[in-house]
């Protein structure tokens, strides 16, 4: 049990007079009937700990973290690229600054706003950004926001449904319903892509918009999209992108160029700024000509002789939707890889995601199902082992990835296939990684086939080996309980 000392809560720590600091002697007790309705009568329950063992406590609990920072994470759909870490220095030198200082004072940090919008217009193919955003689906949401302006602007009241394929991104549906929608599902042709006789139902005076993520949620870029584009436009609806597939596009194609009028970006996925941990995150809207008006305020205004100013409150806009202009240490990290990169590096990174993912496709494909032959783009989605007769599952594969090191890719997304495997690379990883990935993958198909108790049963190295996954959705223990006599202090 002393080799897993620190696999315990910080509770499990606790002995009886231990502490770590003690807190300095109150000076203002003839206060104290002012505030004593704020206090506790008693405290219950929290950790009597020495300093060194809450450092190597939490040290070796970190240990146990997986990211990027320390292996292969080849989560499909949410792009864990590597963070630069000269983005996170360049981020940390920002210190002091208040977003309600006078514009005056920080001319040179709204300067690095209005930049990174000019390098997203120009990327994505858009008229205007909003940095405003915190995250991709408030981003969403915000783009759905402006296409609800936009249709009463002109005094149509009557476009209450937004259309989203069955292969689209959670998010989609439930942004549109946010933002006050009907959803209409549309139907994927078998090679993953919007069936367009089953949009063409769809579309009647009703419709406000149409979301869609192009590459598709399975890799496939909508070969189709001039098609839908004009369809959308026909029936006097605007067409939304969705940016979590940009990455791929880069420097390649603009949504702008294919027709999208509104489009999100999430800059964790494409432009480097750090990926999970409940954010800080941000989520720009990009709108085509005529629609900037719509942008939600507050917003960054370049005057006649040069100078930036923020702009509280505008008529058009649809209002707010955030209290300031979003998080700007990651819109820094962003900028920053942007200019590092340039024109044809940013170019360079999108082809170099799309060659690593059809490279590990293809060494992999006569073991594991692929639904969708061809090329793909930076993802693709397997269904499974080929083999289905050894009764090992997507789920037991993910688990079995965990010994060998790697983070698991997506698995049961999307609900195209049964068994889906959805994995995607990145261009940020070596060939000797994404080896070494294939190896154990082709390693845990022969497993499956000559012992498949052994990929069923896994991980076998991990803190946690096996939890029961049903019973800790439906039953989470979210609070820690002590089982057992506390240890007496030594």
């Amino acid at each position: 049990m002393n080799a897993k000392l620190y696999d315990k809560l910080i509770f499990e720590h606790s002995a009886p007079g231990r502490k770590g600091f003690s807190l300095p002697r109150n000076t203002y007790s003839h206060h104290i009937g002012e505030i004593a309705s704020l206090c506790r009568d008693r405290v219950d329950d929290l950790p009597e700990v020495d300093e060194p063992t809450v450092v190597r406590h939490y040290t070796n609990m970190s240990n146990n973290n997986f990211g990027v920072d320390t292996g292969f994470y080849p989560l499909g759909s949410c792009t864990m690229k590597y963070n630069p870490k000269i983005n996170e220095e360049l981020a940390a030198g920002v210190k002091g600054l208040h977003p309600a200082q006078p514009a005056s004072t920080v001319q040179g940090a709204l300067e690095i706003y209005r930049r990174l919008e000019l390098a997203l217009c120009e990327i994505g193919g858009m008229a205007e950004f909003t940095l405003n955003p915190f995250a991709g689906a408030h981003g969403e949401l915000t783009g759905l926001l402006v296409i609800r302006a936009y249709h009463a602007s002109r005094d149509d009241f009557g476009r209450k449904t937004v259309i989203v394929p069955d292969s689209a991104h959670g998010t989609n549906p439930a942004s549109a319903a946010v933002a006050g929608f009907n959803i209409v599902e549309v139907k994927s042709l078998p090679d993953g892509t919007v069936d367009i006789d089953d949009l063409a139902s769809k579309l009647d005076d009703s419709v406000a918009a149409m979301m869609m993520t192009n590459p598709n949620t399975v890799g496939m870029f909508e070969k189709n999209i001039p098609a839908i584009a004009e369809m959308v436009h026909k029936a006097g609806a605007l067409l939304y992108y969705d940016g979590a597939n940009l990455n791929p596009m880069l420097g390649i194609a603009r949504p702008g160029d294919m027709g999208f009028d509104v489009m999100h970006i999430n800059l964790h996925k494409t432009f480097s700024t750090p990926h999970g941990g409940g954010g800080p995150g941000a989520g720009p809207v990009g709108v085509r000509a005529g629609l900037e008006k719509f942008l939600p305020t507050p917003r960054v205004i370049k005057k006649d002789d040069g100078s930036l100013y923020v702009e509280r409150f505008n008529d058009s806009s649809f209002g707010s939707i955030s209290a300031w202009l979003g998080n700007f240490t990651v819109y820094i990290k962003a900028l920053a890889y942007i200019l590092s990169l340039g024109r044809d590096a940013l170019s360079m990174a999108g082809q170099l995601a799309t060659l690593n993912a059809n490279y590990i496709m293809h060494s992999l494909d006569d073991l594991y199902k692929l639904p969708i032959p061809g090329p793909c783009k930076h993802e693709f989605v397997f269904d499974g082992l080929k083999d289905k007769s050894t009764g090992v599952t997507t789920l037991n594969v993910a688990k079995r990835l965990l010994d060998f090191g790697f983070h698991a890719p997506t698995i049961y997304f999307p609900l195209l296939f049964h068994e889906s495997l959805m994995i995607e690379p990145t261009e940020t990883e070596s060939r000797e990684t994404l080896d070494r990935f294939i190896e154990v993958m082709r390693e845990i198909a022969r497993e499956a086939a000559e012992a498949p108790d052994k990929v069923k049963e896994a991980p076998h190295d991990t803190p946690v080996r096996h939890p029961d996954d049903t019973e800790a959705a439906l039953h989470p223990i979210l609070t820690w309980k002590q089982l057992c006599d506390k240890p007496t202090a030594s």
